[in-house]
């Protein structure tokens, strides 16, 4: 077989039939559920995706997302609902952790922030009450586009009833809180929590949180509600009264309805809550370190804006739902854009992804050295200054914002500017203070010279306004309809073939038709999403699917006309998603999509099946993978209250655990990782990120670009590429960046070097030598890693022996 069956069904026939497209690939009968991979699969799937009532059973997530969306429309075919549940179930259709996680019969009734991967935000009440909300969030920072002067806020007190539970009453809990609010030294225990100590935590206490006998004449009390509506409209009161600038009045935030710590949120399947102190933090910081300081000495208002969202940011990533994803953009083009470049080699805001926004002008000054004057000087500058910094600690990246699709089409600029405040508005969160402050920056946003950005992995093309996207993975691999041990790679039965393409194409019709449907739902971003319907399909897994289906390893694909029949599917599956997509909505009634196809990170979805994320390469052979829980173990090793109960269990089965000081509360578990491209036998084929070359990989994210992502109706393809200072000096790098980077849409460059030299306390993929490996392993009591060295066995029987 040379692949060429897979173009058998060409996407013209789709239109035709667009009312029933389904080639028959799922059955209408209930298909058994593919097993989660063990250990990394199965812990990811407990933290992420199971809830009590799933039994920590595929099927019954299938069956519950399946009947969650198919709910959102009227009229939806029963034998369309069987196929999507089939395909979820086999891990043919992915979807994303969002939709595992939230997806039931409930959804028609839900807000779509909480099934939307990708977002942008041009405040900081939208960006926060989005991060609460799961999503992760992009803000372009230009100049232009920063109007608040955060100086001009009303004074902020802070009250809490003494009732609360968690109002720091004795020494544990004031221990607590001194940790949590840096007041004393991160570690402290009880045994050296001295009497002064005490009294100096007393002390903060006393001044943080006043009395409603302290309360001032004349002051304004607004009691936060405990809800992420709430959370958030505390933020617009205050932005929107900095944004008017009136005065200094004082406001007083009570926080004393906040459920406390360890509660559950029924919205996140029960985990905990951060409680009342991690707000409390949040604000604080903003009052002293961005209000207070704008106020005594200049600040520019980008930076007040990146500083409030970064401080908010902190109290979302250790509230135990998720991490908190952010993207931070600026245009190149800003005078004090060296200053945003230095941020993170500075220190202190660590939360968000910085990335400069260029164009090919900027390239041109920059390749072009013949090119003079202030502009040409300004690019260079800013490029040297850029990749300076990014060989410290891998950031700021470059976007090419031109490139963009909304930017590229000029489509961004249609949307239309309201003053009513409709363009953050939802049946759970209306905008009200600050309808004015959004209707003046649409209006600045209609002349930016870049007016998208992207969410923080950067395979979304986004309105800098506000916008979704929501997105899915498919995994071709998952798709193949017999065990993987009965196929022979690249040399496939005729029949087995031609049934597992078209359960990959009926993956990524059955996809889009889905990510539509939950466009239909109830959103903070109405507006915006009618407008362009954005939605974003992309593959997980490819390297195992080029393997198994067509017998190429990843050097293989870089040929392309040796690897045509590879490429030509990928095309043909690009064709259809967008024709698919952009009959469905003809078909609902909806506005065509302006962008399709993509490819994300896909790091939760792939992780379930030990798949390759996204378009990326294995890590490694083997590693530790590292996944942030809530919770710390005492001295005495006990757990806190409110600790993830996952974490007592992968303690008690020797599993290695880190206690976090970057994130106060947290701990780290460290799965033993084998991919499932090794354990698929592909040998000496296997290339791993770290044995491509940086050309190798540009190439690699150029070809799906043209063969996946497309001329049209396309976002961007999410890809880290580690450079490794041991083969590129700072010059190398710079080279290499200038020559490659101007021609791909975007690609995050992150140069790498021993982990303690990184700066970052940990890092999600740790490599582990053979022994280490080996040493863990044995220590840890579960079944689930023996059979992981049992898979080491079968390579070593194929020759590559990782331990």
């Amino acid at each position: 077989m040379d692949g060429n069956l897979f173009l058998a069904e060409r996407p013209s026939k789709v239109l035709e039939v667009s009312r029933s497209p389904f080639e028959g690939a799922f059955s209408s009968q209930s298909e058994p559920s593919r097993r989660l991979d063990k250990g990394m699969g199965e812990a990811v799937g407990r933290r992420t995706v199971f809830r009590p009532s799933d039994a920590e059973d595929f099927d019954a997530v299938a069956d519950r997302v399946a009947t969650g969306n198919m709910a959102l429309l009227p009229r939806v075919d029963n034998h369309e609902k069987a196929q999507l549940r089939n395909a979820i179930a086999t891990g043919a259709l992915l979807t994303s952790g969002r939709h595992l996680q939230h997806g039931d019969d409930t959804q028609p009734q839900r807000n779509m922030e909480m099934f939307t991967n990708c977002a942008t935000a041009i405040c900081s009440f939208a960006k926060f009450y989005l991060l609460l909300n799961g999503s992760g969030v992009g803000r372009a920072y230009d100049d232009e586009l920063c109007v608040v002067d955060w100086a001009k806020a009303p004074d902020l007190l802070f009250r809490l009833s003494e009732d609360h539970p968690d109002y720091p009453k004795d020494r544990t809990s004031l221990l607590r809180f001194g940790l949590d609010m840096n007041v004393l030294p991160w570690g402290t225990g009880l045994s050296g929590f001295t009497a002064e100590m005490e009294q100096d935590v007393k002390d903060f206490l006393a001044k943080t949180v006043i009395r409603d006998a302290e309360i001032p004449k004349g002051a304004s009390v607004h009691t936060i509600e405990d809800s992420r509506e709430g959370w958030g409209k505390a933020i617009e009161q205050i932005e929107a009264q900095a944004f008017t600038g009136v005065g200094h009045p004082t406001l007083v935030l009570d926080l004393s309805d906040i459920r406390c710590a360890g509660s559950p949120i029924a919205g996140m399947q029960g985990r905990p809550a951060s409680g009342p102190i991690s707000l409390l933090r949040g604000l604080l910081n903003i009052r002293d370190h961005v209000i207070e300081a704008a106020r005594q000495s200049p600040m520019p208002l980008w930076e007040q804006a990146l500083r409030v969202d970064h401080y908010l940011s902190v109290e979302v990533q250790v509230g135990g739902a998720r991490r908190a994803a952010r993207m931070a953009t600026k245009s190149w083009r800003d005078a004090d854009v060296l200053r945003f470049i230095r941020a993170k080699e500075e220190g202190g805001l660590w939360t968000a992804n910085h990335s400069v926004m260029v164009d090919a002008l900027f390239w041109h000054y920059m390749n072009d050295k013949a090119q003079s004057g202030p502009m040409a000087d300004h690019a260079r500058t800013v490029f040297a200054e850029a990749t300076r910094c990014a060989w410290v600690n891998g950031e700021p990246g470059f976007i090419n914002g031109d490139k963009l699709e909304d930017n590229r089409t000029g489509s961004a600029r249609q949307k239309k500017i309201h003053a009513d405040g409709r363009d953050f508005r939802s049946r759970r969160y209306q905008a009200t203070h600050a309808s004015s402050l959004l209707a003046l920056l649409a209006q600045r946003a209609a002349d930016a010279h870049f007016p998208v950005t992207t969410n923080p992995c950067g395979e979304i093309t986004l309105h800098v306004t506000g916008g979704y996207c929501v997105i899915g993975d498919f995994a071709p691999v998952l798709a193949c309809p017999v065990a993987f041990e009965e196929i022979h790679p690249g040399k496939l039965d005729e029949q087995i073939a031609a049934v597992w393409d078209a359960r990959v194409r009926d993956s990524v019709r059955l996809g889009v038709r889905f990510l539509l449907r939950a466009n239909t739902m109830d959103a903070l971003y109405g507006e915006e999403v009618r407008r362009t319907n954005r939605i974003g399909i992309g593959p997980t897994g490819l390297h195992e699917w080029a393997w198994m289906r067509f017998g190429f390893g990843f050097r293989d694909l870089l040929d392309e006309k040796h690897s045509s029949a590879f490429w030509l599917a990928v095309r043909s599956l690009s064709e259809i998603a967008k024709a698919e997509a952009n009959a469905y909505a003809d078909q609902i009634g909806t506005t065509r999509p302006v962008t399709v196809t993509t490819v994300k990170p896909a790091g939760t979805t792939s992780k379930l099946f030990g798949l390759t994320e996204g378009a990326h390469l294995p890590a490694r052979r083997q590693y530790l993978r590292w996944v942030q829980f809530k919770g710390v173990q005492r001295e005495d090793g006990s757990w806190e209250a409110g600790t993830d109960p996952l974490l007592p269990t992968y303690e008690q089965k020797g599993y290695p655990i880190k206690a976090l000081q970057t994130f106060p509360g947290m701990s780290v578990v460290g799965f033993p990782t084998v991919p499932l491209l090794q354990r698929l036998g592909i040998g000496e084929q296997a290339v791993t990120a770290p044995e491509a070359t940086p050309e190798e990989q540009y190439q690699w994210i150029s070809l799906l670009e043209k063969y996946w992502i497309g001329a049209n109706q396309g976002n961007q393809v999410s890809y880290t590429l580690k450079v490794y200072t041991d083969r590129y000096d700072l010059d190398g790098f710079r080279t290499m960046v200038a020559t490659h980077q101007p021609h791909v849409r975007c690609c995050a460059v992150l140069p790498s070097r021993p982990d303690s030299d990184l700066g970052y306390e940990y890092l999600p993929e740790e490599e582990v030598s053979a022994g280490r490996f080996a040493a863990l392993t044995a220590a840890i009591q579960d079944n689930d890693v023996q059979e992981m060295i049992d898979w080491a066995h079968l390579q070593c029987a194929s020759g590559v022996c990782p331990i």
